[in-house]
C-alpha cells in the first residue's frame, strides 16, 4: 500500500463562515480552489472544506496544529476573534496546549513542544557515539 497524500476533510454548516475563520482567523494559505470546496496547507498536511453538514461536529474529532511560539500565537488567535477554549498551559504529559473551536465548534488543539520536551530529543546519538558503534 502506498498513500501519496493525504488531507482533512470538514463539512461546515456555513461555509463562507469557516472559509473566513480558516483564512483569515488561523491565517492558513490557500492550496487550492474548486467549485465547491477549498483546500488550505496545513502544515504538512492540507485541510479541505467541501459540502454541508447541519449538526455539530463528532466529539471523536479534532484538528492538532503544532506551532513554534504558543504565547504569540494565542496573541494573534485572541486579536482575531478565535473561540478560545481553554488558554494556553503546560499539559502533565509537557506539551503546552492552548484549546479553541472553529465556527462549528470543531475543537483545535494549538501545541508547542518546549525545548526540553522528549519530542525534541534527538535518539540518533551523537558523531562520537556513531564511531563508537561502528568501531565495536
Amino acid at each position: 500500500m502506498e498513500f501519496l497524500s493525504s488531507r482533512i476533510l470538514v463539512r461546515p454548516a456555513d461555509f463562507d463562515r469557516s472559509r473566513r475563520f480558516y483564512a483569515e482567523v488561523l491565517g492558513l494559505a490557500v492550496y487550492r480552489e474548486f467549485p465547491g470546496g477549498i483546500v488550505f496547507f496545513l502544515g504538512q498536511g492540507l485541510l479541505e472544506l467541501s459540502g454541508s453538514n447541519s449538526g455539530p461536529p463528532s466529539v471523536n474529532v479534532g484538528i492538532w496544529l503544532q506551532v513554534r511560539d504558543l504565547a504569540a500565537t494565542a496573541r494573534e488567535l485572541m486579536a482575531a476573534g478565535a473561540d478560545v477554549v481553554r488558554a494556553p498551559r503546560r499539559e502533565p504529559w509537557g506539551l503546552v496546549e492552548m484549546w479553541i473551536t472553529d465556527p462549528d465548534g470543531l475543537p483545535i488543539v494549538v501545541v508547542e513542544v518546549p525545548a526540553d520536551h522528549p519530542l525534541r530529543t534527538d535518539v540518533r546519538g551523537t558523531d562520537e557515539d556513531a564511531s563508537q558503534r561502528d568501531s565495536g
